[in-house]
């Protein structure tokens, strides 16, 4: 379940059941998260960002948004939350653009510890000027090096997390021996980005290590992923789309070890339901009534540029496009726009209002499409991103959850304790301890 700010409809703060100010309490957050551990979601998700990434283009749009404004800093917001909750994941992005892996690889590390292994991480490049300019930049590094970067910066926090065996820690008060020195193990990595000596000073993780999320599309997204990932967090809005990827993936796991269930593709899905169709529309078309001409605008500058000169019902313009700061989502709204001769009216509704993958009907026609999408092959969960807070969280709780446990499709109780065995991955084996392993087995 995806908390970011008060929905994912850009007109959400306006909807009469969505606290305006609900980003800035703390009690907004903790009903939600509640609410998705009521509901036995394996974890909630902040999609963070460290800046105003949204554009005022047109002229007064982002006063009229509401939409990724103001927000609690994840980092110190879950901790809170982990103190208030018991078996869900708690997963927020963190940007190896514009953090050093040290910081990141004890931030979560202690999260989990707080949570008793209920931690995840989130790695993006980050990719607006917005955020570049908030930390001494005037412009992003290029696509090829926050990839190279990122690579690498997974690389050495993961190498930190594994700065401990199990069993490490003696605590051996009448020998006078705190740790087992044969046990810890420092990283001094020397890289082209990074040089991190260690050891990291958290140990004892409950899940050996947070899990990381990924959410990259593009094709050193995809690598990156195969290579590291738990899960990921993809964007399709058809079958096709969906199961193409899906595919591509997994199919990469093998060159580096893995097996095909070592890694969760979770595509966003946006569902609005109803205990009738006509209820469902009707909850979807209160949201569209609310959404501010310029807002949809604004929804649509960063692929299609400024289109406010342009007849609203007329056709989208394609010979002047944006900066296409997310290429891969941007390149799927073009190709959408040329094949469906979309309005511009019809684009930012589309846009703006559905997004993706987006289903407006009742608890069983929604959980038919989801169903099919998993027996198709095309994901192993979803990504839930409600349209409003706590609304759209609270109706798939009371709606959706019980229909996907009629059908046998989900869970009626938590696995584990861990976010790792909720999600069904092996147990995280540290480097060194598989090295003597290997080691042992080779010359027996």
């Amino acid at each position: 379940m995806s908390m970011r700010g008060l929905g994912y409809h850009p007109a959400a703060w306006r909807h009469p059941e969505v606290p305006a100010n609900g980003t800035v309490r703390f009690g907004h957050y903790l009903r939600n998260a509640q609410t998705a551990e009521r509901g036995l979601f394996d974890m909630i998700f902040f999609a963070d960002g460290i800046g105003i990434r949204e554009h005022d283009q047109p002229r007064g749009a982002l006063a009229r948004s509401g939409y990724e404004i103001i927000e609690m800093e994840p980092m110190t917001l879950l901790p809170a939350l982990a103190a208030r909750t018991e078996r869900i994941g708690l997963v927020s992005t963190a940007s190896t653009t514009y953090n050093e892996p040290y910081h990141i690889a004890r931030k979560f590390g202690t999260l989990d510890l707080i949570s008793g292994g209920r931690a995840g991480w989130n790695i993006v490049t980050s990719w607006s000027e917005a955020e570049a300019r908030n930390f001494n930049r005037e412009e992003h590094l290029d696509y090829a090096t926050r990839y190279e970067r990122a690579a690498e910066f997974v690389e050495v926090v993961t190498g930190l997390w594994d700065s401990w065996e199990d069993g490490a820690f003696l605590y051996d008060k009448a020998g006078g021996i705190f740790y087992d020195e044969s046990r810890m193990h420092v990283l001094d990595h020397k890289g082209k980005h990074f040089r991190v000596r260690g050891p990291l000073n958290v140990g004892e993780m409950p899940q050996g290590r947070p899990i990381l999320v990924q959410a990259g599309a593009s094709e050193p997204g995809r690598e990156m992923a195969a290579a590291s990932a738990d899960v990921i967090y993809a964007a399709y809005d058809t079958l096709e789309a969906a199961r193409a990827y899906y595919v591509d993936v997994k199919r990469r796991l093998a060159k580096y070890g893995r097996d095909w269930d070592d890694l969760k593709i979770m595509p966003a899905l946006r569902p609005v339901v109803g205990r009738t169709m006509a209820e469902a529309q009707a909850k979807f078309d209160e949201l569209q009534a609310l959404l501010d001409p310029l807002v949809g605008l604004q929804r649509l500058y960063s692929t299609f540029g400024d289109l406010s000169g342009h007849d609203l019902d007329g056709p989208v313009p394609l010979d002047a496009l944006g900066p296409q700061e997310l290429r891969s989502l941007s390149d799927q709204w073009v190709r959408r726009v040329r094949e469906e001769q979309l309005t511009i009216r019809q684009l930012y509704e589309e846009k703006a209002g559905g997004g993706g993958f987006h289903l407006v009907g009742t608890p069983a026609q929604i959980v038919d499409v989801m169903q099919h999408w998993l027996e198709q092959e095309a994901c192993d969960g979803f990504n839930i991103t409600p349209s409003i807070l706590p609304g759209g969280c609270e109706d798939f709780v009371e709606l959706i959850t019980p229909e996907l446990q009629r059908r046998g499709l989900f869970r009626t109780a938590y696995e584990g304790r861990t976010l790792r065995e909720n999600l069904g991955l092996k147990p995280h084996v540290n480097r060194y301890t598989r090295e003597r392993q290997e080691a042992a087995c080779a010359t027996a």
